[in-house]
């Protein structure tokens, strides 16, 4: 990536499936190219100690050049007050949409809010590369909080993909460029 020049990026996948370790790659790239510094937005709550070590095993693979911003809710505040050019990766849009819903917000709330952070994600005068969950290729969820997860993952993530410069499927540590 050139000096100046800023995409937006969406990765989706499952489950393990390599996307945030593509993210992370793609990030460092763009940054050491353009010169500008990595910015790690983090929307996990850390809730228990299986989580808490997660949460540390992704910041010891990042190294000490990224900045960590740590923000479950809200996030078109943490993007607009990035001053500085720099790439900015946000990982994960699904525990965001579990945190979003943990707040009680409605799902036409939850939708509006998507298409907030995509105009964000799309007007900053930064990268911005953005990891989500592809949760639609399982199986039907037996509950309705299951489906109705599963339901705004996918609309969120639609809404995502529209707005972004490229998109990559990444399944098995392979990326597939969609867009």
């Amino acid at each position: 990536m050139k000096k100046g020049l800023k995409r937006f990026s969406f990765i989706l996948g499952g489950a393990r499936s390599g996307k945030s370790t593509f993210a992370q790659r793609l990030a460092e790239t763009a940054a050491r190219e353009g010169g500008l510094r990595p910015v790690y937005l983090a929307t996990a709550r850390v809730l228990d100690g299986e989580m808490e070590q997660r949460v540390a095993a992704h910041r010891k693979s990042r190294g000490g050049e990224w900045t960590t911003i740590e923000e479950p809710v809200d996030l078109v505040s943490r993007l607009e007050g990035q001053r500085a050019p720099s790439v900015v990766l946000i990982d994960c849009l699904t525990l965001w949409l579990s945190n979003l819903i943990e707040e009680g917000l409605t799902d036409d709330a939850i939708l509006r809010a998507t298409d907030r952070l995509a105009d964000a994600c799309a007007a900053l005068d930064s990268s911005v590369i953005a990891v989500s969950n592809e949760v639609g290729c399982a199986i039907v969820p037996d509950n309705p909080l299951g489906r109705r997860f599963r339901d705004l993952a996918g609309l969120a993530n639609q809404r995502m993909a529209a707005s972004a410069d490229e998109v990559f499927f990444v399944a098995a540590g392979i990326a597939l460029k969609m867009k």
